[in-house]
């Protein structure tokens, strides 16, 4: 008994890749990821960067909330050689909250011998200035209203 033969469609579905279509699909495919691999990156160094600039105006709130809410004044004072914030009650020795901040951003205060925020139980503060500077030339200004103790962040303009 003969076979029949399978149509010339299904034999050639069935034969698979030859070496150069796989050569060329490797190859097509490194090339595009050597575009997004530093996208990528970019986009994880801007997140980092929002992550401590929201983990500082965070701080700052804190320690606002806290003269608030306690009726008593609160100080954060920024240690930039430590990498770390500090609240504490004014006059007092002892650290209310403490946060460090990563190697990955630097913190200057504006000027740079204003490092401590005073927050009054009224809500006022002694106000200040900061420039967050992270990966990527990316340059955040914290400012502290004196009269409302508001803490408000924006991307500086390069």
């Amino acid at each position: 008994m003969r076979r029949a033969r399978q149509p010339e469609a299904q034999e050639l579905a069935n034969r698979g890749f030859t070496l150069i279509e796989l050569a060329v699909t490797i190859m097509l495919l490194a090339i595009a990821s050597a575009f997004v691999a530093p996208a990528i990156g970019r986009s994880v160094d801007t997140i980092r960067a929002r992550a401590e600039l929201s983990g500082f105006t965070g701080f700052l709130r804190a320690a606002r909330e806290q003269a608030i809410t306690r009726g008593e004044a609160q100080e954060v004072r920024l240690d930039p050689e430590a990498r770390r914030l500090v609240i504490r009650a004014e006059g007092s020795p002892s650290v209310r909250s403490s946060r460090s901040f990563s190697y990955l951003v630097r913190i200057e205060p504006d000027p740079p011998a204003a490092r401590t925020v005073r927050f009054q139980p009224q809500g006022l503060s002694s106000g200040g200035t900061f420039h967050i500077l992270a990966p990527g030339d990316r340059r955040y200004v914290v400012t502290v209203d004196p009269f409302t103790g508001r803490v408000s962040s924006r991307l500086a303009e390069s």
